[in-house]
């Protein structure tokens, strides 16, 4: 039998100067209780889900973000139908104020559809909000993304995200369970070209996990971490570490800060990914041996190219605008049909 997942590591509330000395350079989620807890939407939540839904309304936006709607039958559980060609749940387009009303008028069904808005930008949507819950782990002035998750009782399969993150339950109690990034093959993920939001995602259910039909999940799981968390907790996790989000109640919030350590200029390596099976999948066994040599040298070795003098080292040193720009059009040209 796999092993329960572990508890993932708390802190209480700590500063900045802690948070990027300690918790940053450890490249291992931790769960942060209180961390937000002194911010008015949490007050509100804390008080009634009715004094969260007006003090969130007081402050969002008539702009209407994406949205996911499921049936009952999918049981908060948003994923591909039985082909993997298509998707268990439609979008369609909602302002916060129309989510909330969703929400709350079926908060007391037994068997309720699934409403999950994710990402919302809180820019956009939520235009006072940090004027007013100030995040104090993260230099104001980094480029990050701030978005808004708002939904009921609903399951987020397991997947990655590229940047660090960190998640600030705002509503609800929430359950996170986390893989290392080295679990990939047990974790039996879906298309990489076909996904629901971007990111590839498990296909199995972490909540309901199904050994027999994904027997190396059981080896998944004896890597697993887990934790609740409640209104005003904060969690960290690197980039990269498998995530699966459930919502425990009728009504749940979260805000979260998605921000990248490393040059403005660098893309997803994702694309790389992509590139390397178009151009690698079909090699002979001895080729993709010797490529993995290549890679792992030129890009997870700490200086490849130390015995060339700078201006000899072309892409592999620093990468001016000009080297970058010839690069792209030497992609390009290869990627034309």
């Amino acid at each position: 039998m796999p092993s329960k997942p572990r508890p993932i590591a708390e802190r209480e509330r700590i500063d900045r100067s802690v948070f990027e000395a300690e918790i940053v350079p450890a490249a291992q989620p931790v769960v942060l209780r209180g961390q937000v807890s002194d911010w008015p939407l949490v007050a509100a939540a804390v008080a009634s889900d009715a004094a969260f839904c007006a003090a969130l309304r007081a402050q969002a936006s008539p702009v209407a973000g994406e949205a996911w709607f499921g049936p009952p039958v999918i049981d908060g559980r948003f994923g591909y139908d039985d082909t993997l060609t298509a998707h268990n749940f439609d979008r369609r387009l909602a302002t916060v104020d129309q989510l909330l009303d969703l929400i709350m008028r079926q908060r007391d069904d037994v068997a309720p559809w699934a409403i999950y808005a994710g990402a919302m930008p809180v820019a956009r949507h939520v235009p006072g909000f940090a004027a007013t819950h100030a995040m104090p782990l993260i230099d104001a002035d980094r480029h990050m993304l701030v978005s808004l998750w708002l939904g009921n009782r609903t399951k987020t399969a397991a997947h990655w995200d590229l940047p660090q993150n960190l998640a600030c339950v705002l509503a609800g109690r929430r359950r996170f369970t986390l893989f290392p990034t080295d679990q990939v093959a047990n974790l039996y993920v879906g298309p990489i070209d076909f996904t629901l939001a971007g990111q590839p995602s498990s296909l199995a259910d972490i909540e309901k996990p199904d050994f027999e039909r994904y027997p190396k999940l059981a080896e998944a799981f004896d890597h697993a971490l887990t934790a609740e968390l409640a209104p005003g907790d904060v969690i960290y996790m690197p980039s990269l570490w498998w995530h699966a989000v459930t919502g425990l109640e009728p009504l749940g919030a979260m805000i979260n800060y998605w921000w990248r350590d490393g040059p403005a200029r660098m893309t997803t390596p994702m694309l790389s990914l992509k590139h390397a099976l178009m151009t690698m999948a079909g090699l002979p066994p001895n080729e993709k041996a010797a490529w993995r040599t290549m890679f792992e040298h030129y890009l997870f070795c700490d200086d490849p190219v130390a015995h060339l003098p700078q201006g000899a080292r072309g892409i592999l040193g620093e990468l001016s605008t000009e080297a970058r720009q010839r690069l792209v059009a030497e992609l390009s040209a290869a990627l034309r049909p």
